[in-house]
């Protein structure tokens, strides 16, 4: 009997990409109360506050919302990649991947984040898009991979010695 599917592994993408939401909030509150009171028309106080709000829910809302959409979870039988907000669900089983890669760029390097390709054969590689402690999971998609039912162990494929082992004989 097979083992049961165990979640090895739930994230996001980095948290850095709330960064420019957080100012960009916090510009939009200095700049509403900066302001308000400054014209005498009676209507300025309400233009501010829905400038303001509609300012917050573009440029802070819908990014922030769209980070908590996207998931990366990998279980001990595939990854799974999901996006709420495009209603996207990718579904990659670990006997189809062929090389786990590391990208990294720029400010990732100096983070620890980076872009994770799994590799599948002839369709395009599905990325893992800025990962943190992305050496982590690229390590743990590796071994994950090499350990899969169907797949030959790594230490198998490379044994050196010309002695059989037990599981052999019987």
């Amino acid at each position: 009997m097979s083992d049961p599917e165990r979640v090895v592994v739930r994230l996001r993408s980095h948290g850095r990409a709330l960064v420019l939401p957080a100012l960009l909030l916090c510009g939009i509150a200095f700049g509403t109360t900066f302001a308000l009171g400054r014209v005498a028309w009676p209507l300025w106080d309400l233009v501010v506050w829905t400038l303001a709000l509609v300012l917050v829910v573009v440029l802070c809302l819908v990014p922030t919302l769209a980070w908590l959409s996207r998931r990366v979870v990998v279980t001990s039988r595939r990854v799974i990649v999901r996006s709420a907000f495009g209603g996207s669900k990718r579904d990659v089983p670990l006997s189809r991947i062929h090389d786990v890669t590391l990208r990294r760029q720029g400010l990732q390097a100096v983070l620890g984040s980076g872009d994770v390709l799994l590799s599948t054969g002839g369709e395009q590689p599905v990325t893992l898009a800025d990962v943190p402690s992305a050496s982590l999971v690229q390590r743990t998609l590796t071994d994950l991979v090499a350990t899969t039912p169907g797949m030959p162990r790594t230490e198998d494929a490379f044994r050196v010695d010309s002695a059989p082992r037990l599981e052999d004989l019987a």
